[in-house]
């Protein structure tokens, strides 16, 4: 059956991202992008540090491509890793920090709002944080911090804005917590701008008739003369 095969490739990525989460924390891992190449799976892996990742005569991402291919069984996969060039606004980055800062201890509104502030900063058009979780005594609840513009359903949502998922471990247990992020060059749908009307051609055509009626006054003024100085010959 075709959706047994699309499940196991869900629980395969999954795994692999897990298992990215844990390796990788030190080069601040952002996410992958798995792709099925004629050659094998090609897998490119954002950081925020690639040089850890690479090691030294590229002995580190050896060893890692060694560890994927035995333990998650990818046909000849290939890691290319690419650097984030601009942290802030890389979502699953951003939760990555944020469940670290909740297990250091940090109170999650505080945690929340220092990581709101900071994306936002950035120039970005709208973010959404949430946590669930015991965040504040033995029950389970939810914290929901909003700013700026964000879209949650639709085609226009998978396509502009960055998600992002990180748990924190504390001593009352899990909190899980999302990050969504609509990027700054992310082109809206329903954006619009109000263009200021001009009218370059109404003022040349009002200097124009100026030009005219100038030509027109200096016309006259030489008839006139013309009729003086003729007058004054016949004398």
């Amino acid at each position: 059956m075709i959706e047994k095969l699309f499940v196991k490739e869900g629980i395969k990525r999954v795994r692999l991202n897990e298992y990215f989460v844990k390796e990788l924390e030190r080069a601040g891992y952002g996410g992958m992008e798995i792709k099925r190449t004629p050659m094998g799976t090609q897998i490119t892996v954002k950081v925020e540090k690639p040089g850890i990742i690479i090691g030294k005569d590229g002995r580190r991402i050896k060893k890692l491509t060694e560890e994927v291919s035995k333990r998650h069984e990818l046909d000849n996969p290939q890691l290319d890793v690419q650097p984030i060039e601009v942290p802030d606004l890389c979502a699953t980055l951003m939760a990555n920090r944020l469940a670290k800062l909740i297990e250091r201890g940090w109170h999650f509104r505080r945690a929340g709002r220092s990581m709101l502030q900071r994306i936002m900063e950035k120039g970005t058009s709208g973010c959404e944080i949430v946590m669930s979780g015991k965040l504040k005594g033995p029950r389970g609840r939810t914290e929901k911090m909003v700013e700026g513009y964000i879209k949650h359903c639709g085609e226009v949502a998978e396509e502009m804005v960055d998600r992002g998922y990180a748990i924190a471990r504390v001593k009352s247990g899990v909190i899980g917590v999302q990050v969504w992020i609509v990027r700054p060059d992310a082109e809206r749908p329903d954006a619009f701008r109000i263009i200021k009307k001009e009218e370059p051609e109404v003022k040349e055509e009002e200097e124009v008739k100026e030009e005219e009626i100038n030509k027109e006054d200096e016309e006259d003024k030489d008839k006139e003369d013309e009729e003086e100085g003729g007058g004054d010959k016949e004398e």
